[in-house]
């Protein structure tokens, strides 16, 4: 079904024919009539797709040490605060700012938590149009097509969320210990927003492993857990990946 995989789909087309004969089929107004595929298999598979990265993606980052041991996507201090922790790792208080550090991302691995039900909204609200439009994408066009569903949304949801899991492993208090140390030691004073700070970095966290776990479906047949997943990106697109 992918132009970018260019092998046989249902064992009798190109990608790039199927492709062609959904752009045609929509043309007029449909989506299905390509590669033995109704337009419900096209939107339920894609749907399944979506829905399959995005879980895979919220349980792994929501576990323990989900964002702490990833390092990849780990929170550290913000570029402004990298003073801060130099000067306290030099005071001998680099126990301190690693309490900051670790506290932040268990307040990102709390959050990541109560984000799996606005993904799966995005999925519920996809239409016809926005199908079409990741066929017709490359690598990343899920992914791309959650960040523009669901950014707006996300961060209004996410900022409470993580305004509580701060408090609830005190990441508040170590960050304002950290800063009133370093403020008493400095005539450049910084005041950044945490909250803010950490729902921009957890929502950077969880697209890029909802990016990670696209491809997984794109190319690894392991990956693709349902039926009607294994028909939409069948073993023989797989094997050409």
């Amino acid at each position: 079904m992918l132009a970018m995989l260019g092998t046989t789909f249902s064992g009798c087309e190109t990608a790039q024919q199927v492709l062609e004969g959904v752009n045609t089929a929509y043309g007029n107004g449909t989506l299905g009539g390509a590669g033995g595929l109704s337009n419900t298999d096209i939107v339920t598979g894609l749907k399944q797709a979506l829905t399959v990265g995005t879980q895979n993606s919220t349980s792994q980052l929501s576990s323990l040490d989900g964002f702490f041991k990833n390092a990849a996507i780990k929170i550290l201090l913000p570029e402004e605060a990298k003073k801060v922790e130099s000067t306290l790792r030099n005071l001998g208080m680099g126990n301190l700012v690693d309490k900051a550090v670790l506290s932040m991302n268990r307040a990102a691995e709390d959050a990541a938590r109560g984000a799996g039900s606005i993904f799966i909204n995005a999925v519920k609200q996809m239409t016809i149009t926005d199908a079409v439009n990741i066929l017709k994408g490359g690598d990343f066009a899920a992914t791309n097509y959650f960040k523009g569903k669901t950014t707006s949304a996300l961060a209004a949801s996410f900022q409470p969320i993580i305004n509580n899991a701060l408090k609830n492993v005190n990441a508040t208090k170590y960050w304002s210990d950290v800063i009133s140390v370093y403020n008493q030691f400095s005539s450049t004073k910084v005041n950044t927003d945490l909250s803010a700070y950490v729902t921009q970095k957890a929502m950077d966290g969880i697209f890029y492993q909802v990016g990670l776990e696209e491809q997984k479906i794109r190319r690894d047949p392991v990956a693709r857990t349902t039926d009607i997943l294994k028909k939409v990106f069948g073993s023989k697109l797989a094997q050409g990946s």
